[in-house]
Formats: C-alpha cells, structure tokens, sequence
C-alpha cells in the first residue's frame, strides 16, 4: 500500500472513529475485497468468510475509537478478521470433531461422549488464554496450514516473530493438555 493510500486510511479512520459513518463506509469499500480474501484463506469457507468479515466490521466500528495508529487501519482490521475467523474455525472444528466421534461414542457410551466434550472445551479455553496474536499464528499454521512465510507476510511480522509466537502456543497448549496425554 502506497503513503498516500495508507494517509487516506488513516484520515478516514480517524473520521470514522468520530462517528462518521460515510467515512468507514469507504474504509470498507476500499478493503473489503482485501479482508474477504483473507477470510476465505483462512476459513476455506465462503459463508464463514463471509460472516467472519461481517463480524469484524462490526467490531471494528465499535471499537475505531481505541485503534492507536489510523496509519495501520488494515493491519488492525485483518487482525479482527482473523481473529473472527479463528473463532468460525474453532466452532466448526469443535463440531466436525463431535460428528466424526459421534459412531465411536455412541457405541461406548456417554462417558466417551462427555470425555471428548470436557477435552474440547479445555482446548477451546486453553486457545483462548493465548494472547491474539500468538493465537492467531497458532491457527494460521494448525488450523489453515500457512507456511512461516505466509504467516509472516499476512500479519506483517518477521518470520522470528511467527516461530516464537508458535513456540509459546505449543508450549502453553501442551503443558494445559498434559491431562489428555495421562488418560
């Protein structure tokens, strides 16, 4: 993105954030293909994509007044997509992996069922413990398959920061799902 482009942003941001609606309309226009894109990357999910867009746009309007630098207005809303993305992905994994153990449960009873349940609430919650932007790599990598390069790219970070945050994620994950390795 050029310095003028990146100086209109930051001029309707900050016109935004004072409630200007036509102003974060065009903030949209100008990036809603952008954030889309990045979306279905991450959710290989039209709908999802979507949805996890619409989200974050939401968000974003609500939250416009605490955006620090209105130069880096798409960096912030890529990483609301992505955490709404994240998010899209986390329910859609939670429930794929109750179908896909529902035969085994059934056939072994509802303590298998409540077993699965109780571990995927604790990865649910143990995902949610992770700063942002340390969970957001983490699910990139995991979750959407991004080599360390494209991650780097998409949130404008080296690729030494992407292999510590990745590192601080595995690390937290497995000391909070050590249970899961005794049963």
């Amino acid at each position: 993105m050029s310095g003028l482009d990146s100086a209109a942003d930051a001029l309707l941001a900050q016109r935004a954030a004072d409630g200007d609606e036509l102003a974060f309309a065009v903030l949209v226009r100008r990036h809603a293909s952008y954030l889309r894109a990045f979306a279905l990357r991450l959710t290989r999910s039209g709908a999802d994509a979507d949805d996890a867009v619409q989200d974050a746009l939401i968000t974003a309007w609500d939250k416009l007044p605490e955006l620090r630098d209105p130069r880096q207005v798409r960096g912030w809303l890529a990483t609301i997509v992505a955490r709404k993305a994240t998010d899209r992905i986390r329910a859609r994994r939670v429930a794929d992996d109750i179908d896909d153990h529902e035969p085994a449960a059934t056939a072994s009873g509802p303590e298998e069922r409540a077993e699965l349940s109780q571990q995927m609430r604790e990865l649910t919650a143990a995902l949610d413990e992770l700063p942002d932007e340390v969970r957001i790599t983490w699910t990139l990598r995991e979750v959407s398959g991004a080599s360390y390069d494209e991650i780097a790219a998409r949130l404008d970070v080296p690729v030494s920061t992407v292999r510590g945050r990745l590192a601080r994620a595995r690390a937290h994950l497995l000391e909070r799902m050590m249970e899961w390795r005794r049963s």
